[in-house]
């Protein structure tokens, strides 16, 4: 790089300091390839690098004002946003791997044997106390809580006024209450 691409960086990157946005365009045309290099170098997937620059980028427009003209390379200050924005990404990709391979290991979510032996006693004497019932009030129960019907629905199958529907279902649920707490 000349003295003179030097100069006119370290102007650029003054001048965004500033929130100057056409220095800011221009940064990135004169930049924008090295930088894309760098963190192509770094994450080896072009979409991946290409996030980064932009990125990359975000941080120059927000620390630009911390850029200290020192007579060194202002390359030199870009490359090392670029390629620090590039290992972050990069570990960040693997920390997600191994959360994603931890992941697999843990057990599946569900009832643990004990939960299952319980509910399985449960069931039985809910069946149990169904089978207590009169046909038609146990058949009403099991079409109005299990199979999702109308109180309405009830009544017409079974001939009866909707209060009687009602009535039925309701000294059932009781019934069903006291028998569970035997």
């Amino acid at each position: 790089m000349t003295a003179e691409q030097r100069d006119e960086i370290e102007a650029l990157i003054a001048q965004v300091a500033l929130g100057n946005q056409t220095a800011f365009s221009h940064l990135y045309e004169a930049t924008s390839g090295k930088l894309l290099a760098v963190c192509l170098r770094v994450l080896n997937e072009r979409a991946a690098a290409e996030d980064a620059m932009q990125e990359v980028y975000v941080k120059v427009w927000s620390k630009a004002d911390r850029y200290q003209v020192t007579g060194h390379s202002p390359m030199t200050w870009l490359i090392t946003i670029a390629r620090n924005t590039a290992i972050d990404r990069l570990r960040s990709r693997k920390i997600d791997r191994n959360i994603a391979d931890y992941s697999e290991r843990i057990a599946e979510p569900g009832p643990s044997p004990e939960q299952s032996a319980v509910a399985a006693s449960e069931s039985r004497r809910i069946v149990a106390c169904l089978d207590e019932l009169e046909a038609d009030r146990r058949a009403a129960i099991t079409g109005a809580y299990l199979d999702g019907k109308s109180y309405k629905d009830l009544s017409e199958q079974f001939a009866v006024p909707l209060n009687t529907m009602r009535t039925w279902l309701r000294r059932g649920l009781s019934d069903l209450r006291e028998c569970m707490s035997r």
